[in-house]
Formats: structure tokens, sequence, C-alpha cells
């Protein structure tokens, strides 16, 4: 798998990744600080409407962001959103009132919106073959896990000896550093595009994303991740120190849980995926979401709720909510032409953010007003109609070059090269318009 680190321009843009996602943990402890420094008992309304804010960025900037990193130089636009997200973390230590938090994090997440899915898209250009794209994602998913195992510890270690603001700081610098990583990578220019208006650039990843069979599964699939994620990341703390009466170190240790089983399906998925379709790894990772939520709930319900059941319970979603969301690039790959690239990662970026925007009120919501049987059974169901609704969308025979004709087009146009009927990989564009019933 580090083979591919010796591509240098992969290599620092990996360590960008990794440099500017511990800036995010960070950020993320010294904000509940900021937000209990300001608001005291009120923090948890703060920090949740600024989630709110942050998930609407996301959602609402992503495809617009996504309609112009086509086009314009793709490292003069990574460098400068890193630039704007280390002036936006250096003004959060200077916040005396809570709707600056609003604004400071909602400029913050723009900027994180615009850099993600062009990130994201610039890696297939430098890795175009599969196997290594695959080692690829792979190492992704682990820097992001590593983040959530290894930011808090460091935030801890140096709380120690620095006041919370000072965290901010350290966003900072890990901006700073992901700018530098990335100016010094070579990447790809932007490959060309016909001239659109504003409109269509913007909704031209959603219309490719929405009318191509595995990616509106993978939309199905993305709703089951959220439904299980949520039930961690919203509800562990209330397990946890509510249910069980356990100890801060016990919260750590659940979500590290979940975070190790993550990291050991990213290990294994490379190989896993050299001999197994993407779907069928996609959809067992899906099942297993659904199938470890409801067991749960059914175990609970028999013997109640212990540590010893939950633990385990973590480690497994971590395993399967690796497999769905690791292979997750390979199909966007493989569903666009290089110029809209960017734009489909926008799309998934922002339809995926909406899955989640949805499940995170509800698993709270579920769980403060029904409690744990009710929130684990309904969102395990949520996952196994995400699950449902992918086999059905995304059929297993999809074939990649499909035979077709264009009666819309002239005998002599140059797409058809002279032929009436001819067979190509088939995506989504200007020339196909939606996807083929034999296909």
């Amino acid at each position: 798998m580090l083979a591919i680190l010796a591509n240098r321009s992969y290599r620092h843009l990996l360590a960008a990744q990794v440099v500017a996602l511990l800036g995010t943990g960070l950020a993320t402890v010294a904000l509940g600080l900021l937000a209990y420094d300001l608001a005291g008992d009120g923090a948890a309304m703060v920090l949740g409407t600024a989630f709110t804010i942050k998930m609407l960025a996301y959602v609402g900037i992503a495809p617009v962001a996504g309609a112009f990193a086509a086009r314009w130089p793709r490292r003069r636009m990574l460098v400068a959103l890193d630039l704007v997200r280390a002036g936006v973390a250096l003004l959060l230590p200077f916040v005396t009132e809570i709707w600056q938090i609003y604004i400071l994090i909602f400029l913050l997440q723009s900027a994180s919106a615009a850099f993600t899915p062009a990130f994201q898209a610039t890696i297939p250009d430098l890795l175009p073959d599969d196997e290594d794209y695959t080692r690829a994602l792979s190492l992704s998913r682990l820097a992001y896990d590593l983040e959530a195992l290894v930011s808090p510890m460091l935030a801890a270690l140096l709380l120690a000896f620095l006041s919370f603001d000072s965290l901010f700081f350290g966003t900072t610098a890990g901006f700073l550093a992901s700018a530098f990583l990335v100016l010094s990578a070579v990447l790809p220019g932007p490959a060309p595009s016909a001239r659109r208006s504003i409109y269509a650039n913007t909704t031209r990843g959603l219309r490719i994303y929405l009318r191509t069979p595995r990616l509106q599964g993978l939309l199905a699939l993305n709703l089951a991740v959220a439904a299980a994620g949520a039930m961690v990341i919203v509800n562990t703390v209330v397990l946890v120190r509510g249910a069980l009466g356990q100890g801060e170190g016990a919260v750590a240790l659940t979500l590290a849980a979940f975070g190790g089983g993550s990291m050991l399906a990213a290990l294994s998925l490379p190989r896993l995926l050299d001999h197994l379709p993407d779907r069928d790894v996609m959809l067992a990772g899906a099942a297993g979401l659904s199938a470890v939520l409801l067991t749960l709930a059914a175990l609970i319900a028999a013997t109640g709720l212990s540590w010893s059941l939950l633990l385990p319970a973590w480690l497994l979603l971590g395993a399967c909510y690796s497999a769905v969301l690791t292979p997750s690039g390979r199909l966007l790959r493989r569903s666009a032409h290089a110029e809209d690239r960017p734009a489909v990662y926008a799309a998934q970026f922002a339809l995926s953010h909406a899955c989640w925007l949805l499940t995170y009120p509800l698993s709270g919501w579920l769980q403060t007003r029904f409690g744990t049987l009710v929130a684990l059974t309904m969102l395990g169901l949520i996952c196994l109609a995400g699950l449902l609704a992918a086999r059905r969308l995304w059929s297993p025979g999809q074939i990649r070059e499909v035979e077709h004709e264009h009666p819309d087009l002239p005998p002599d146009h140059p797409h058809l090269a002279g032929h009436k009927s001819h067979q190509h990989v088939y995506v989504i564009d200007d020339y196909h318009q939606s996807w083929p019933q034999n296909g």
C-alpha cells in the first residue's frame, strides 16, 4: 500500500491532508471549550447550531465551488482556500460573542466545502492506475481515522500547558502547512471543457450524479452510512456516561473502537477489492451496519446495555462504515470525464452531507425522546432501507462499455466517427444525457 508514496506529488498531498485534519481536530476541541466559555450550560445549543451551519455550508457551497474547480488552476485554488481557512482560524481566539462564532464557522466550512471535493478530484489525476487509486483511498480513510484518535490526545497534551484558545493557532498552523505542501506538489491543470453558464456548471455534477445508476445506489448507501454514523457520533457520550455511568475515558475508548474498526477495514480493503466488485463489498458493508444496529437493539432488549456489548458493536460498525465509504471514490472516478470530476465529487460531498443533516438531529431526537432501543431500531431500519434501495438502483451486471446510437446527431458528427451505432465507456455528458436501458 505504501508504494504509492513514491509519487512525490501524491505524497505531499497526503501530508497536506493529514496536517489539515489534525488542525481541524484541534479546532473541534477548542470550539467546544469556547462555546462553554461563552454560553455555559447553553453550549450544547451553540455547538448544535454551529454544526448545522457547517452542514448547510457543505450542502450549499460544494456544488457551486465544484463548478469553478473544473476551470481554475487546481493548485492555486487549493492554496488560496487553505489560506482562507488559516485566516478564519486565526480570528477564532478573539471571539467575544456567540454570533461571531456562527459567522466564522460558516466562512471556515464554506472554504472546506470548496477545498475537499477539489482535493479529492485531484487524486485520480495523479494516480490513474485503479489499484494505486484504491490504495490512496484506503490511506485517506486511515488519515481520517487517525485524526479522530490523535487530535483529542494532542489537544489534551497541549491543554496541559496552554489555554484552549491557543489550540486555534495550531489549527492555523495546520492549514498553513497544508498550503505549503500543496504548493510544493506538481498538480495537473484543469481539463479542457466547454463554456457553459454558471447555472449549468453549478448543476452539472448533480445531474451527472443523479442520472448514473451506480451513483444513485451510492446516494442510498450514503444514507445508510449517515444513519449508523449519527448513532455513534451523537449518542456515544449519552450511552457511556448516562446509561452506563462510565467516565470520560470510557467515552474516548468507545469512540476509539469505532475508529479502530474503520482502520482495520481500510487496511484490508485494497487486497479485497482486487478480487471482489465494489458493489459486493459496499452492499455487504451496508448490510453489516443494519445488522449490527438491529442485533444490538435485540440484545439490549434481552439482557440490558453493557459496555462489553457496546465496544464490539462499535468496532464492527467502524469496519462496515469503512467498507462502504472507502470504495466510493472509485465509483465517482469511473462515472465522469476528467473535466467533470470536480463537479461530481462536489455533488457527492453535498449529497452525502445532506444525509448527515437529516440523521444528526434524528438520531439525537430518537435517543432523547424514545431511548436507546428505539434509536437503534429506527436507525438500523434506515440503514436497511438504504441497502435495499442501493440494490435496486445499482444493478449487479452494469456494463461499462455500452453499445448505443445517437439519433439526435447528424451522421457526420465527430462523436459518431462515421458509425450509426458505436460502443465506448458510457458516462453522462453532453452527448449522453440519460442512462441506456440495456446498460
